[in-house]
């Protein structure tokens, strides 16, 4: 298809602005950055305050929780390990992760721990990245054994305490699957356990290989698994509004914060900070085949597995249902189909982006995609948490302005 040379309309871009400025104006969300660029065309609005009740203003180099959006980036250290024959898609994980060996299996998602069959055959690297190796994040499974034993156990992404890789990964080996391997699309741990596996393989932290291999090479100097001291008044606050009142709660606070320290588990699902000018050399390396300037990041290749649908018609089948059934909860969010490796991939046209556009949301008030055919790259960042309808909608508005931004 052919690319316009084009970028956006004036007119449109002051709609963009408009439409952010009216969630700050209405006391909603605290305050925005964003960054919108096609064909090398960039622009970034920095709306509002850092704290809910005002302070610094938010600036383009505001450090933001990424939250669930440290999935498409967190995910390139295994792409690279693919790349250099360290890792092959189906190789069995269990010989750098011995405590995934001879799974069970839930007879039924809602049974007891103990009501199990065997797993009709080892869990895959390709399971790991594609979020099918048969435990993950079900909310419409809570209250369950399970469930309640992966919340229980401390599994879930920057809820302290968080136990460090080798004790998280040996709590996650007790446990049952929900489902056989490769059967069904999960959310969440996967994306935990490909920082474990990372780690494994090359002998280096997850941190210490994505900081010497993706943010150095790309410039993302303020890109990592915490903030420094010295950059920490940066960071604004994480709110989580109360869902009845809308009142602003503080969920995490800057100083003294989850993001203050080194943290005990690196999650790549969920722990990255970064800012919108970081986020953006991630993506226009995607968008440029694996390529920063003249130097190769990652192999063409391994950045289109990354960026198309990976799932079966059953995997995404399992997928969809999800999205749509749970718009209650989501508020809209996640309706795009297929899913790559660490982030979803349009595979109908279900809202104004097209087919193929990738990239993924977080539950902190983040949203981050890109989107070939128009050669397009969006970022959101806010500091409110998704516990309301408000980011999200803010989110879906900001893709809906992007797109009729459009000049051709």
């Amino acid at each position: 298809m052919g690319q316009s040379n084009k970028g956006f309309s004036k007119t449109g871009l002051q709609k963009i602005r408009e439409v952010l400025t009216r969630y700050v104006d209405s006391g909603k969300i605290p305050g925005i950055v964003a960054l919108v660029s096609r064909n090398d065309e960039t622009h970034v609005e920095e709306i509002g305050t850092m704290r809910h009740d005002g302070g610094a203003p938010m600036r383009r180099d505001t450090i933001f929780r990424m939250a669930s959006t440290s999935k498409p980036v967190a995910v390139a250290a295994a792409m690279i390990l693919l790349d250099e024959c360290k890792l092959r898609l189906d190789d069995l994980v269990e010989q750098w992760l011995p405590e995934l060996a001879n799974r069970q299996v839930l007879k039924r998602i809602d049974g007891p721990l103990d009501d199990t069959v065997p797993a009709k055959r080892p869990i895959t690297v390709r399971d790991v990245l594609t979020s099918t190796f048969g435990l993950g994040m079900d909310m419409t499974a809570l209250g369950t054994p399970i469930m309640n034993a992966i919340l229980g156990q401390g599994l879930t992404p920057n809820v302290p305490p968080m136990p460090d890789p080798d004790e998280w990964l040996r709590r996650l080996g007790a446990l049952p699957l929900m489902h056989q391997p490769g059967e069904r699309w999960q959310y969440q741990i996967s994306n935990d356990l490909i920082g474990v596996l990372v780690a494994r393989v090359t002998g280096q932290s997850y941190g210490a290989f994505l900081r010497e291999r993706i943010f150095e090479p790309l410039g993302m100097k303020d890109t990592g698994f915490y903030v420094p001291e010295s950059k920490i008044d940066r960071l604004p606050p994480l709110y989580a509004p109360d869902p009845q009142t809308g009142e602003f709660h503080v969920w995490d606070e800057a100083k003294g914060g989850l993001h203050s320290q080194p943290p005990a588990f690196e999650s790549g699902g969920g722990g990255l900070s970064s800012t919108v000018d970081d986020y953006y050399a991630y993506f226009k390396m995607l968008l440029n085949h694996g390529m920063h300037g003249n130097k190769r990041i990652l192999s063409k290749q391994a950045v289109e597995l990354m960026t198309t649908n990976r799932l079966t018609p059953e995997q995404l089948a399992a997928r969809d249902e999800l999205a749509r059934n749970s718009v209650h909860v989501s508020f809209g969010q996640g309706q795009h189909g297929g899913w790559g490796f660490g982030m979803a991939v349009r595979t109908y046209r279900g809202d104004y982006a097209p087919i193929g556009q990738f990239g993924w949301d977080g539950g902190s008030g983040t949203s981050t995609y890109a989107d070939p055919e128009n050669q397009l790259i969006g970022i959101l960042l806010t500091q409110v948490g998704a516990s309301v309808p408000d980011p999200v909608h803010l989110m879906l508005d900001f893709w809906t302005m992007v797109y009729q931004a459009i000049e051709d």
